[in-house]
């Protein structure tokens, strides 16, 4: 007993914080691309894709330049043409957005197989000394507390970025006319247009942000969360970020609470493994976690369309209530 209890204090301990917003991370610069999409009407699965370029990208610059800054830059212009390519087929061409980027993943994840041999001479993974990652930020005066250093102390900057980031969106989409009229456009476009809303250009602006995001969760993937480049190193966290999207319902706060699940799942499946757990369920709680947030999520939904068509329902029948009582 005492021993079982020992090994859940080690597994549930306040370093555990600190891994669940480094795993988080790179799901939620996806989800973040995956929900200013939604909010104009458009699933982009194609951010795995794009995360998948943008962190073969990355790698590839900082180890031939040296400069982690350049990585970056050079990843999110991949992604922003990635973004392009999907955006014209779907707006302009009427494409179905799915396949797309189902499309775009297949292509990338071919791209970066056949690329990471010719142009760095490798097979498999990659990784140097001469890789530079994205910098941590240390507070020196956290790191005098075990615990507060642990949990509050020496984050990569776009672990820190990426939560800035959930309250930015959050008052770009929900406060902001900008915002209102992006919604419009993805709830009611006819409506938009009517009231002078080119909903074609703010389409392909969202289209472009998600290229900027996705290349940014690609770049922190290989150069912040970690110091290589491995084949198909995304891992499905695209499709991961999208399900987190939807169990937010595009809302970038709550999207973050499903990005902080996964995260949560993903590090307690590691340090479970190495108490004995078999490998293949470790391997399979992320895919558990995102059924359940699913679930979770339409359930959510079904209830909301209910509650509103019930409250349809209560008004019609006032409504018919009062004509019927004045016309007598």
């Amino acid at each position: 007993m005492n021993i079982m209890l020992n090994n859940l204090s080690k597994i549930f301990d306040y370093s555990l914080f600190y891994a669940t917003i480094r795993s988080s991370t790179p799901i939620l610069l996806a989800a973040l691309a995956a929900v200013i999409t939604q909010q104009a009407d458009i699933l982009n699965v194609g951010v795995e894709g794009i995360m998948l370029a943008g962190a073969f990208t990355a790698v590839a610059v900082s180890y031939f330049t040296g400069s982690w800054l350049l990585a970056i830059f050079l990843a999110v212009i991949i992604g922003v043409i990635f973004a392009i390519v999907m955006g014209i087929a779907h707006i302009k061409f009427k494409a179905d957005i799915f396949a797309i980027g189902m499309a775009v993943n297949m292509l990338v994840l071919a791209l970066t197989r056949f690329f990471l041999n010719k142009i760095l001479g490798a097979s498999g993974s990659f990784y140097s000394n001469k890789i530079v990652p994205i910098p941590k930020i240390v507070i020196g005066f956290l790191s005098d507390n075990k615990i507060i250093n642990s949990m509050f102390n020496n984050y990569s900057l776009f672990e820190i970025l990426g939560i800035i980031l959930v309250f930015f969106f959050w008052y770009i989409l929900y406060k902001t006319v900008w915002g209102l009229r992006l919604r419009s456009v993805g709830l009611f476009p006819m409506a938009a247009e009517t009231a002078g809303i080119n909903s074609t250009k703010m389409k392909m602006q969202v289209m472009i942000y998600s290229g900027i995001l996705g290349g940014l969760a690609g770049a922190h993937l290989s150069l912040g969360y970690s110091n290589m480049f491995v084949e198909n190193m995304t891992n499905n966290r695209g499709f991961v970020g999208v399900a987190a999207m939807f169990f937010g319902a595009a809302n970038p706060i709550i999207t973050w609470v499903g990005c902080l699940i996964f995260g949560f799942a993903d590090s307690l499946g590691s340090r479970l493994q190495s108490y004995g757990l078999a490998p293949q369920f470790v391997l399979m709680l992320p895919y558990f976690v995102t059924i359940l947030v699913l679930s979770i999520s339409m359930i959510r939904k079904v209830g909301q369309e209910r509650k509103m068509k019930s409250s349809i329902d209560h008004f019609n029948t006032q409504r018919t209530g009062k004509e019927v009582t004045e016309h007598e």
